[in-house]
């Protein structure tokens, strides 16, 4: 490929990406590898599925690691922040402004005590349910009103045992149904940039 060649092919694929409607979808999690397999860091492994299925990879910027994947005329940034689950919200708001993103095409992927395991439940909006990082991004955006996708993580902990239990890692049974039911939340990301909140809610919740 000529030295031209190879500027008309950045000039044309970056003046593609500004034409595309663009969506953030930030998986949650806290970095390192002790937290590697945790239930909280479901968030990370939807994110990886996501990236992965398009033969994309992660590449470290600022607070955070990204990979963009395009699908049927949609650019998806792919989030995963490095500031840990409690101050996911900076990492959040930087890359909004920056990738200039509404909140109504952001998407935050985490985890959820009040659902079973592996249950899938997408809303438009709502409260943070006493998770510290859907918290602090809903005070660092400054709104409620953002799209979120929740994975079941049960809640078979004693009084007392909950920050234990999230930060524990997933058993031998529960890997096994987390591999078959992470694919169907990829599918149901593909189905909210593509045809919308509503129609991902009503095809995939109770799923």
């Amino acid at each position: 490929m000529s030295f031209l060649t190879k500027i008309f092919h950045f000039w044309k694929t970056g003046k593609q990406d500004e034409d595309m409607k663009k969506f953030l979808i930030t998986g949650l999690g806290n970095i390192g590898d002790e937290y590697k397999g945790t239930r909280h860091n479901i968030g990370f492994d939807i994110a990886d599925a996501l990236v992965e299925r398009f033969g994309g990879k992660f590449t470290t910027g600022r607070l955070g690691d990204l990979a963009k994947i395009r699908h049927k005329g949609r650019l998806l940034i792919v989030l995963k922040p490095s500031t840990y689950m409690n101050l996911s919200g900076k990492s959040v708001r930087y890359w909004m402004n920056k990738e200039k993103i509404t909140p109504d095409a952001l998407l935050v992927i985490s985890d959820d005590i009040s659902l079973p395991t592996g249950k899938l439940r997408m809303k438009a909006k709502g409260g943070a349910g006493g998770h510290n990082g859907l918290q602090n991004i809903e005070e660092m955006i400054g709104t409620k009103q953002y799209p979120r996708l929740r994975f079941g993580i049960g809640h078979d902990f004693p009084p007392g045992g909950q920050s234990a239990y999230v930060l524990g890692k997933w058993t031998g049974e529960e890997k096994a149904l987390i591999r078959e039911r992470i694919p169907l939340f990829v599918d149901a990301i593909l189905t909210f940039t593509t045809a919308g909140i509503q129609e991902s809610m009503t095809r995939y919740n109770g799923k």
